[in-house]
């Protein structure tokens, strides 16, 4: 290959990867910009997602893929009982202490996730993705694209529920003003639970299709979910598109710091893309 096929096959792989930063980061803007609080156990339920995946496959011999609506409808239903059981509890709370729910819920999860199945890494064996194309030179694996291309269903089909249901417009309502919105009939306890369940619904569909080309260990929600709040506020706060395009842009930082610095230059440039963004445009690219 030569110095542009390369360029190009590592700007691919960078896309490949963000695409899931994106999704992730998409479940952390839906929270913020709807209930004004931000969840650091996002990428737990990534790892919920995958670990799920895994075990499904195990127990029915089903491909990540198959089983992913079964996967997200888990996560919808698992997100909607933390919030009713928990985050239900400090949303009217100081941020700070919805801060330190959520961090603390991210660790009893991993933790959870290292008592009931240990630290090792663990794989699906068989996939139904198999194999690499070849597209003018630039040699893509399916079961990198494959994936890919479910996120950016999964986020047009979020974009297109918040900006066209019924449900979808209660949700833009509350998070523009809570008590406005319950004065005109929206059950805004509602919309929170549906909220916290459709974020960690993402995150479990992220998780489900990662699970086909990456390791399945208890702490790989900290990887993702680090690079999801560096999309976030590089996009803009409450903004999806915004929270897509970041991820995508951290997904690329990080696939060219990789290949042509170092590995361990990887989170400087991505957090050095940020913060020359927020120098002159503090609320993000897409933020309001």
């Amino acid at each position: 290959m030569n110095p542009f096929q390369v360029l190009i096959q590592t700007i691919v792989n960078g896309l490949l990867l963000g695409s899931i930063i994106a999704l992730v980061a998409i479940g952390i803007a839906i929270i913020r910009g709807v209930m004004d609080m931000v969840n650091f156990a996002q990428g737990e339920f990534l790892m919920l997602g995958m670990y799920a995946s895994y075990w499904i496959n195990v127990k029915w011999n089903l491909d990540p893929l198959v089983s992913a609506p079964i996967t997200i409808a888990l996560m919808f239903i698992l997100g909607v009982i933390v919030y009713k059981v928990l985050i239900a509890r400090v949303i009217e709370a100081p941020m700070l202490a919805q801060m330190l729910l959520t961090f603390g819920l991210s660790i009893v999860l991993v933790n959870v996730g290292l008592f009931l199945w240990g630290s090792q890494f663990k794989t699906i064996p068989n996939v139904l993705v198999k194999g690499t194309i070849s597209i003018g030179g630039v040699m893509v694996s399916l079961n990198a694209l494959v994936p890919a291309l479910v996120s950016l269903l999964m986020a047009g089909a979020v974009y297109w529920f918040l900006m066209k249901t019924r449900m979808g417009r209660a949700f833009q309502a509350t998070s523009m003003n809570k008590k406005a919105a319950a004065l005109v009939g929206i059950d805004t306890q509602t919309v929170y639970a549906l909220a916290f369940g459709l974020a960690a619904a993402c995150a479990g569909l992220a998780g489900s299709v990662l699970s086909i080309s990456y390791y399945i260990f208890p702490g790989v929600g900290s990887v993702f979910n680090l690079y999801a709040f560096v999309a976030v506020c590089l996009g803009g706060f409450g903004s999806i598109p915004g929270a897509f395009i970041g991820g995508l842009m951290i997904g690329v930082s990080d696939s060219l710091a990789g290949f042509y610095i170092s590995a361990a230059f990887k989170y400087v440039v991505a957090f050095g893309i940020y913060l020359v963004t927020v120098i002159f445009k503090p609320k993000g690219l897409f933020g309001w």
